[in-house]
Protein backbone atom coordinates (compact mmCIF):
# COMPACT_ATOMS: atom_id res chain seq x y z
CA UNK A 1 0.00 0.00 0.00
CA UNK A 2 1.37 3.24 -1.19
CA UNK A 3 -0.96 5.65 0.87
CA UNK A 4 -3.10 5.88 3.95
CA UNK A 5 -6.42 7.87 4.33
CA UNK A 6 -4.57 9.77 7.23
CA UNK A 7 -1.59 10.93 4.49
CA UNK A 8 -4.25 11.54 1.84
CA UNK A 9 -6.41 13.67 4.12
CA UNK A 10 -3.12 15.87 4.99
CA UNK A 11 -2.06 16.15 1.31
CA UNK A 12 -5.32 17.09 -0.05
CA UNK A 13 -7.81 18.77 2.35
CA UNK A 14 -10.30 19.30 -0.29
CA UNK A 15 -11.06 15.39 0.27
CA UNK A 16 -14.12 14.06 1.83
CA UNK A 17 -14.18 12.11 5.24
CA UNK A 18 -17.13 9.80 5.75
CA UNK A 19 -18.43 9.94 9.53
CA UNK A 20 -16.92 7.21 11.78
CA UNK A 21 -20.35 4.91 11.46
CA UNK A 22 -19.02 2.22 9.30
CA UNK A 23 -17.69 -1.03 10.55
CA UNK A 24 -14.98 -3.25 8.69
CA UNK A 25 -16.59 -6.70 7.46
CA UNK A 26 -14.27 -8.08 4.55
CA UNK A 27 -11.64 -9.72 4.19
CA UNK A 28 -9.58 -7.04 2.88
CA UNK A 29 -9.17 -4.56 5.63
CA UNK A 30 -7.74 -1.52 3.09
CA UNK A 31 -8.83 -0.73 -0.22
CA UNK A 32 -9.85 1.73 -2.64
CA UNK A 33 -11.20 2.41 -6.61
CA UNK A 34 -13.19 4.50 -8.80
CA UNK A 35 -16.81 4.23 -7.53
CA UNK A 36 -20.50 2.67 -8.95
CA UNK A 37 -22.97 3.35 -6.60
CA UNK A 38 -26.47 1.79 -6.22
CA UNK A 39 -29.34 3.31 -4.26
CA UNK A 40 -32.37 1.13 -2.63
CA UNK A 41 -34.09 0.51 0.28
CA UNK A 42 -34.18 -2.72 1.63
CA UNK A 43 -34.03 -4.66 -1.48
CA UNK A 44 -30.69 -5.82 -2.87
CA UNK A 45 -31.37 -6.75 -6.70
CA UNK A 46 -29.66 -3.85 -8.23
CA UNK A 47 -26.71 -4.31 -6.13
CA UNK A 48 -26.68 -8.11 -7.22
CA UNK A 49 -26.84 -6.79 -10.84
CA UNK A 50 -23.74 -4.64 -10.24
CA UNK A 51 -21.79 -7.64 -8.68
CA UNK A 52 -22.27 -9.35 -11.21
CA UNK A 53 -21.23 -7.14 -13.67
CA UNK A 54 -17.11 -6.94 -14.36
CA UNK A 55 -15.91 -4.90 -11.19
CA UNK A 56 -12.13 -3.86 -12.78
CA UNK A 57 -11.25 -3.06 -9.32
CA UNK A 58 -13.73 -0.61 -9.06
CA UNK A 59 -15.94 -0.07 -5.58
CA UNK A 60 -19.36 -0.26 -5.42
CA UNK A 61 -21.17 2.38 -3.10
CA UNK A 62 -24.57 1.57 -1.55
CA UNK A 63 -26.91 3.69 -0.48
CA UNK A 64 -29.65 1.82 1.67
CA UNK A 65 -30.86 4.05 3.44
CA UNK A 66 -29.03 3.83 6.59
CA UNK A 67 -31.96 1.15 7.30
CA UNK A 68 -30.60 -1.51 9.99
CA UNK A 69 -34.15 -3.99 9.49
CA UNK A 70 -32.10 -6.14 6.48
CA UNK A 71 -29.36 -7.02 4.80
CA UNK A 72 -28.07 -5.85 1.46
CA UNK A 73 -24.84 -7.88 0.79
CA UNK A 74 -24.17 -11.83 2.40
CA UNK A 75 -21.57 -14.29 1.93
CA UNK A 76 -23.04 -14.91 -1.82
CA UNK A 77 -22.68 -11.32 -2.78
CA UNK A 78 -19.90 -10.85 -1.78
CA UNK A 79 -18.08 -13.38 -3.06
CA UNK A 80 -19.55 -12.81 -6.32
CA UNK A 81 -18.09 -9.39 -5.82
CA UNK A 82 -14.54 -11.07 -5.09
CA UNK A 83 -15.25 -13.25 -8.37
CA UNK A 84 -15.32 -10.47 -10.67
CA UNK A 85 -13.01 -8.55 -9.45
CA UNK A 86 -14.30 -5.68 -7.10
CA UNK A 87 -12.32 -3.75 -5.02
CA UNK A 88 -14.41 -3.60 -2.26
CA UNK A 89 -18.20 -2.52 -1.21
CA UNK A 90 -19.61 0.06 1.18
CA UNK A 91 -23.17 -0.16 2.64
CA UNK A 92 -25.32 2.36 4.34
CA UNK A 93 -27.29 -0.45 6.00
CA UNK A 94 -26.38 -3.58 7.19
CA UNK A 95 -24.75 -6.78 6.12
CA UNK A 96 -24.67 -10.49 6.74
CA UNK A 97 -22.67 -13.94 6.58
CA UNK A 98 -19.70 -11.68 8.84
CA UNK A 99 -17.99 -15.15 9.53
CA UNK A 100 -17.82 -16.06 5.60
CA UNK A 101 -17.69 -12.42 4.59
CA UNK A 102 -14.60 -11.70 6.91
CA UNK A 103 -12.66 -14.36 4.90
CA UNK A 104 -13.26 -13.29 1.32
CA UNK A 105 -10.50 -10.73 -0.32
CA UNK A 106 -12.90 -7.94 -0.38
CA UNK A 107 -13.36 -4.65 1.16
CA UNK A 108 -16.57 -4.86 2.73
CA UNK A 109 -17.81 -1.79 5.28
CA UNK A 110 -21.58 -1.69 6.69
CA UNK A 111 -23.14 0.22 9.79
CA UNK A 112 -23.56 -2.70 11.08
CA UNK A 113 -24.55 -6.57 10.76
CA UNK A 114 -28.37 -8.06 10.41
CA UNK A 115 -29.50 -11.92 9.69
CA UNK A 116 -32.61 -10.76 7.94
CA UNK A 117 -32.49 -11.12 4.25
CA UNK A 118 -33.81 -7.98 2.29
CA UNK A 119 -36.65 -8.12 -0.35
CA UNK A 120 -36.04 -8.75 -4.06
CA UNK A 121 -38.15 -6.42 -5.97
CA UNK A 122 -36.11 -4.44 -7.64
CA UNK A 123 -36.79 -1.31 -7.10
CA UNK A 124 -34.08 1.36 -7.18
CA UNK A 125 -31.40 3.53 -9.00
CA UNK A 126 -27.69 2.48 -10.22
CA UNK A 127 -25.50 5.47 -11.20
CA UNK A 128 -27.16 8.24 -9.17
CA UNK A 129 -25.06 10.69 -7.15
CA UNK A 130 -25.88 9.36 -2.82
CA UNK A 131 -24.91 11.14 0.06
CA UNK A 132 -24.85 9.46 3.42
CA UNK A 133 -22.69 9.62 6.60
CA UNK A 134 -21.34 13.26 5.57
CA UNK A 135 -20.02 12.73 2.27
CA UNK A 136 -21.88 12.78 -2.07
CA UNK A 137 -20.19 10.25 -3.71
CA UNK A 138 -20.69 10.20 -7.55
CA UNK A 139 -19.96 7.71 -9.86
CA UNK A 140 -16.61 8.17 -11.01
CA UNK A 141 -15.39 9.28 -7.77
CA UNK A 142 -12.59 7.35 -5.79
CA UNK A 143 -12.69 5.89 -2.48
CA UNK A 144 -10.06 4.96 -0.30
CA UNK A 145 -10.47 2.98 2.42
CA UNK A 146 -8.13 2.03 5.51
CA UNK A 147 -8.39 1.53 9.12
CA UNK A 148 -8.71 4.77 9.83
CA UNK A 149 -11.49 5.59 7.93
CA UNK A 150 -13.28 6.22 4.63
CA UNK A 151 -11.87 8.85 2.19
CA UNK A 152 -13.74 10.29 -1.23
CA UNK A 153 -12.32 12.23 -3.90
CA UNK A 154 -13.27 13.62 -7.03
CA UNK A 155 -10.53 11.42 -8.99
CA UNK A 156 -7.69 9.12 -8.04
CA UNK A 157 -4.94 11.07 -5.65
CA UNK A 158 -2.64 8.49 -4.70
Amino acid sequence: MSWTTADLCDAHPEVQVAEPVFTDFGGRSVFCGPVATVSVFEDNVLVREALSEPGEGRVLVVDGGGSLSVALVGDRLAALGVDNGWAGVVVNGCVRDVAVTRTLDLGLRARAACPRRSAKTGAGTRGQLVVFAGVTVRAGDWLYADADGIVVSSGRIH
